[in-house]
This record gives structure tokens, C-alpha cells and sequence, in this order.
């Protein structure tokens, strides 16, 4: 058994919304609960009733209906809430009094802004009237390719008060790949930014946008935000704002399975997958997140780095709806030195910090003793994701930072825009372990012929039973076969995630990264098929193969390159792979480590099997070697010492 790094204190466990939501049930039904393992078991068993309880210990705005749950033979076909009606910007904007900062704004340069929650319901006056102003009604499509910066934020929050779809994307993303996400939803309107900075450089994005506007036919309107003396013909943010000013808030409700987000995800053919979110799922499945595993608070100033291309951007801006502060921070968390993340922190006095497994491990690095660098007395939450966070983390994060606070490592994504497991407050904290399960979720860790692992088992992450953010589907996704094959062609009525875990025997979870194809890439998750795009427009390479592998308590991309005749690969090609992958597609698809190999794992039907190069560089087992017509082929990268 791993040791206790953190324990939580009687009092805070008596005053926890856990505990209160416990202390309800048993005067209300007399159920005799007696542990967060009591409470669990009894959210999956009674899903419409906590559910329908969160809603209303969460204070949400809105009509909730008398249907809470409504279960079917097909797991998405289960439905929350089906007579709900509610708006999500107005569920994120009534909290806060208008003197109370909503939102800090920090970039590496040091310059800052604050803006209240007053100014900021202004703001979404302005931007939700100035977009009705051009037509763009519920339903409809819009998009953002910007930093991290709060006219993002009020942006997204006006396009949701008025029932419009929202769709984020980070100005790293080059025109090509802006295409192959935004040009399948078909926008209506784009905010895009003149430039951004990042490592301690400047990057123009006119010329960008130009290229952007070409290849999106449906765009009525493009909006940029001017931050620097940089001059174009596209309309400033301000500007467009300004014959709006003094608008009231207006909040159209809607029902509960209306789309709020088009989030993408990682596709290993073809272009990324869209998928498509009930706003109203989301914020009721983030807030339970917020009160009962991060007990965030009207108290709370949080800070979690991302770019508008991570879900987490999304996770961030909901928590607006608890009356928390939130931190945007645009640019490079390590500059111009790696704990430029924790200065931030301390300076804004932030009470709940996150940020990439990636990141902490970097820190672990650097031997930094951070809790002599920065004051980091506010802080009582730490929070890591997008990818496994190594038990030496863990070890680092207590021994540099604080002792007494809860270091919570989340699990989940895109896919549900939220978290499968994540923090318990009211359990102690194991040595690389995550505490447990969300409330309301059922999960499970399964073998391959589908059978439940033993504890501390290797198997694949699964949820056994529906959640109000479960997407309603893909675009474009007519007959639902794309979703279906993605989540729940693994195993029979289950939600499969594509993670390796184990239940341990304290009840918590350990991550072991990827179980099927997808790359995850400095922690975000990318898709192959956006690599090969690019590789095989080279004509020395005939057949390309991107694969994820595990290393230094995280995970890099390895690119096989088979070559054609006469060809070799050199630095040289090495070099000019990598320029055109950075500018074609963005820095996170540019490879860690690129090979030559003399052949590539096929199918019978002659497809590429990246999930059997996957399992080999990782020490697995390979998964169906029977399926394949060259298994052969995978003595070579078992033998390959430049993956050892």
C-alpha cells in the first residue's frame, strides 16, 4: 500500500459538502451512510435522484422538470432532465457582486487586468447583443482562435447566453488545421487575435487569419482582438462592442440537451472528430465537480493553465458559476523560469492552481524548493492532469510546496469535458494514486474478455452507466456510428474510455496513459491522421506511423517513417519534418523521437495498426496479433534500442 501523503482534518470532513449531502440522505430516508464509499455507491445506484440533488444543492437557475432520469437499452440514449429548461450564461453570471473580481488576466510580460463581475456582465451584455446584431441565433455556430484572455471568456459566456454553439481553438494552430476542426461546423463568426507570445516570442497572426477567412466560406463576420499596435482591416473587439454598451442581459432558456460546445478530439483517420456537448450537461456535471470533490467556493481564486484549445479552457470558465475568481494566464508557464506558473499564484493570491502532469514534472526537475521562492500560503488545492502525475511528483509537490494541501490528479477529457475520477476530500491523498471515483459515476476497470479486474489489475477504464455530459454525438455523425464505435465498441452497454488503470486497495485509481491510438502530446491529446497529412506530402517517405509511448513518468510521440527508394532519413529531413509539422498543423504535432523503419504492422485488409507498435514500445503484450498479415513486422521495433 502506497503512504498517506495528506489526510484530511474531522472538521473539515463535518463541514465538507460530501459529509452535508450524507448527513441529508440519512434524516431524509434513514440509509445509514457512512463513508464517501457509501455515498458512491449510492449516486450510481439512485442516479436520477443525486443527480436531481446536485441540481438543487448547486443552486442552478432554471426550471428542472420532474424527470431527472430517464434510462434506455442504449447507454446515450439515456436522457437527463428531458423537460429542463435553463441558460447556461446565466447559471455562470449570478454569482459574484459586481464589486467582486470575476476574472485576472496575467501574460508574460507581467501585464495584468482585473475585471468584476459587474464589468464582465456588462461585457456579455455588449458581445450577446452585437452578435444577435448580426443574426446569429440558438443554434447557430461560433468560433474563437485566441489566447487565453478574457475576451475569450466573455465571448464564449454571450454566445451561450444566447444559445449559440461555441468552439475554441489556441492561436499555435496552424490555418490548415483551424480548417479541419472549425470548417466541418461551419461558423458563423470568428474572434481571432492580431498576436500572441509564447516562450518569450512574438507571433503575428494576420497573414493567418487571412488564410483562416479563405478556407471558411460560412463566416458572416471576423472580429480581432488588438492587443499591440498591429494594424488590419478586420473590425477591433472594442469597436464592435462599443454601440452595445449599456444592453441588458437577456437569458433565453433552453432545454436541457441543447448544444452548448463543440469540443475535438484526436482521430487516428481523417479529420478530428467533433463533438458535440449539451451546455446544460456539462455545467451540471462540473459543478458536482467543484462542490463535492474541490469544494470551490464564492472564496476561491483558481488558476488552471490551459489554452483555448484544452478542454480544461472550458473547466476553467464554468467555475465563474460558483462566484470563484478565475486566472487566465496566456504564454509559457516556465518563462522566463519554470516556476513562473507558482509566482503567478502567489502573487494573485490563487487558493486552487493547476497544471499539466508535464509541468510538475519539469518543476521535479528543476529541484526548485518552491515554497521558499513564493508565498504559497493561500493555496489549499493543487490540481495535475493531462497525463499520469508520477508518484515523485507527488513526493516533489508535498516536500516543495505545501504539506496540508490536497493534491488532487484528475482524470477524464474531452469526451465528457469533465472528470471520470478525481479528488475526495474527504479521503487522504496515497502516493500516486487518484482518490476515487466522481459521485454520480460508475466506474470500473475491466480485463479484455470483459470481466472485472482484480484490485490493482492493469485493465481498461470504463463507465458502466450514463452521465448528464456524455456528448450527444459527433457532427456530421448522422446514424451515430462513429460514436458508437469510439466509446462502446470495447465492450457491451459500457462507456470505454481508451485508458489503462487499476482500482487499488484503498478504493483510488493509478493511471498508466493510453490504451488505444491517440497521442497525447506535451497533454494534449492529438491525432495521427493530422501528422501523416502533413509527412506524406514528403516525397521520400512512403508510409508513416506516429505511435505514443511511455517515458520519464510521462509520454512522448515517436514517428516511423518508411522511406522510398533512394530515400534515406537524415537531420537533415528530420529537420525540415518537423518545420512543416510546427507550421502546417502546430507545435504539439511535431514528434519527440523520429525513425526509419523497414516495415509497418498491417491488417489483412491493409491497414496500418498502430495499436500493435503501441503495445511493443511499451513492453505489452500486442493485443489481436492474430489479425494481422505481417506480424513479423514487430520483431524490428521490439529490438529497436533508440525506445529503450
Amino acid at each position: 500500500m502506497q503512504p498517506v501523503l495528506w489526510r484530511p482534518s474531522e472538521s473539515s470532513i463535518k463541514s465538507s459538502s460530501i459529509q452535508s449531502l450524507i448527513n441529508e440522505l440519512n434524516q431524509a430516508q434513514n440509509l445509514g451512510i457512512d463513508s464517501y464509499w457509501g455515498l458512491h455507491k449510492w449516486s450510481i445506484e439512485n442516479i436520477g435522484e443525486f443527480w436531481s440533488r446536485t441540481w438543487d444543492r448547486c443552486g442552478l437557475i432554471g426550471r428542472k422538470g420532474v424527470h431527472a432520469y430517464t434510462p434506455a437499452q442504449y447507454f446515450p440514449e439515456a436522457k437527463f432532465f428531458a423537460d429542463a429548461e435553463l441558460n447556461v450564461g446565466e447559471n455562470l453570471l449570478s454569482y459574484g457582486t459586481d464589486s467582486e473580481v470575476a476574472i485576472i488576466e496575467v501574460d508574460e510580460s507581467y501585464a495584468s487586468r482585473e475585471i468584476t463581475y459587474g464589468e464582465l456582465r456588462n461585457s456579455v451584455a455588449a458581445c450577446a447583443a452585437a452578435l444577435r446584431a448580426l443574426g446569429v441565433a440558438a443554434g447557430d455556430r461560433v468560433a474563437a482562435w485566441t489566447p487565453n484572455n478574457s475576451e475569450a471568456a466573455i465571448f464564449a459566456i454571450a454566445a451561450l447566453s444566447i444559445g449559440a454553439v461555441v468552439s475554441t481553438a489556441s492561436p499555435d494552430f496552424a490555418p490548415s488545421a483551424v480548417h479541419d476542426r472549425f470548417g466541418q461546423i461551419e461558423p458563423k463568426f470568428l474572434l481571432a487575435c492580431s498576436s500572441y507570445n509564447y516562450n518569450g516570442k512574438k507571433f503575428d497572426c494576420i497573414g493567418k487569419i487571412e488564410e483562416i477567412a479563405a478556407g471558411l466560406p460560412s463566416l458572416k463576420k471576423i472580429v480581432v482582438v488588438h492587443r499591440d499596435e498591429t494594424k488590419s482591416s478586420y473590425e477591433d473587439w472594442k469597436l464592435w462592442l462599443s454601440p452595445h454598451k449599456g444592453s441588458s442581459l437577456k437569458f433565453d432558456r433552453f432545454p436541457f440537451d441543447h448544444p452548448g460546445f463543440v469540443l475535438f478530439s484526436s482521430g487516428t483517420t481523417g479529420k478530428p472528430k467533433c463533438i458535440v456537448h449539451r451546455a446544460a450537461g456539462v455545467l451540471l456535471k462540473l459543478r458536482a465537480e467543484y462542490k463535492y470533490h474541490l469544494e470551490l467556493s464564492s472564496q476561491d481564486r483558481t488558476l488552471f493553465y490551459t489554452t483555448c484549445g484544452w478542454m480544461m479552457w472550458n473547466w476553467l470558465l464554468f467555475t465563474l458559476g460558483t462566484g470563484s475568481s478565475i486566472v487566465l494566464y496566456d504564454g509559457s508557464p516556465a518563462f522566463p523560469k519554470v516556476d513562473r506558473l507558482f509566482e503567478v499564484a502567489a502573487k494573485y493570491k490563487v487558493t486552487a492552481l493547476g497544471f499539466s502532469a508535464k509541468y510538475a514534472d519539469s518543476l521535479r526537475k528543476s529541484e526548485l524548493d518552491l515554497k521558499s521562492e513564493h508565498d504559497l500560503s493561500k493555496i489549499r488545492l493543487m490540481m495535475s492532469t493531462g497525463s499520469v502525475l508520477a508518484p515523485e511528483s507527488f513526493d516533489f509537490l508535498y516536500k516543495s510546496t505545501k504539506p496540508d494541501m490536497q493534491l488532487v490528479s484528475l482524470s477524464g477529457g474531452t469526451d465528457i469535458c469533465g472528470c471520470f475520477i478525481m479528488g475526495v476530500p474527504t479521503l487522504p491523498v496515497h502516493r500516486g494514486e487518484i482518490q476515487g471515483p466522481c459521485l454520480g459515476l460508475a466506474m470500473n476497470v475491466y480485463r479484455q474478455d470483459g470481466s472485472n479486474a482484480d484490485k490493482d489489475e492493469k485493465g481498461e477504464l470504463v463507465c458502466e452507466e450514463p452521465f448528464p455530459s456524455m456528448p450527444i454525438g459527433f457532427w456530421g455523425d448522422e446514424d451515430g456510428s462513429r460514436y458508437r464505435s469510439a466509446y462502446f465498441s470495447g465492450f457491451e452497454g459500457v462507456w470505454t474510455h481508451g485508458d489503462f488503470s487499476a482500482v487499488t486497495e484503498n478504493g483510488g485509481f493509478l493511471m498508466f496513459g493510453r490504451s488505444d491510438a491517440t497521442l497525447n502530446s506535451k497533454g494534449v491529446r492529438i491525432g495521427t491522421a493530422e501528422i501523416y497529412r502533413v509527412v506524406e506530402t514528403f516525397p521520400e517517405v512512403k508510409e508513416a506511423m506516429a505511435v505514443s509511448q511511455d517515458w520519464e513518468n510521462d509520454s512522448r510521440v515517436v514517428l516511423f517513417l518508411v522511406m522510398n527508394e533512394k530515400s534515406t532519413l537524415d537531420d537533415d529531413l528530420r529537420n525540415r519534418l518537423k518545420t512543416a509539422l510546427r507550421n502546417q498543423a502546430s507545435p504539439k504535432h511535431v514528434p519527440d523521437l523520429i525513425l526509419a523503419a523497414p516495415e509497418l504492422p498491417r491488417t489483412k485488409s491493409n491497414k496500418l495498426v498502430e495499436l500493435a507498435v503501441t503495445d511493443v514500445i511499451n513492453g505489452r503484450d500486442v493485443r489481436n496479433r492474430d489479425a494481422l498479415a505481417n506480424p513479423e513486422a514487430l520483431d524490428w521495433f521490439s529490438q529497436l534500442r533508440e525506445i529503450k
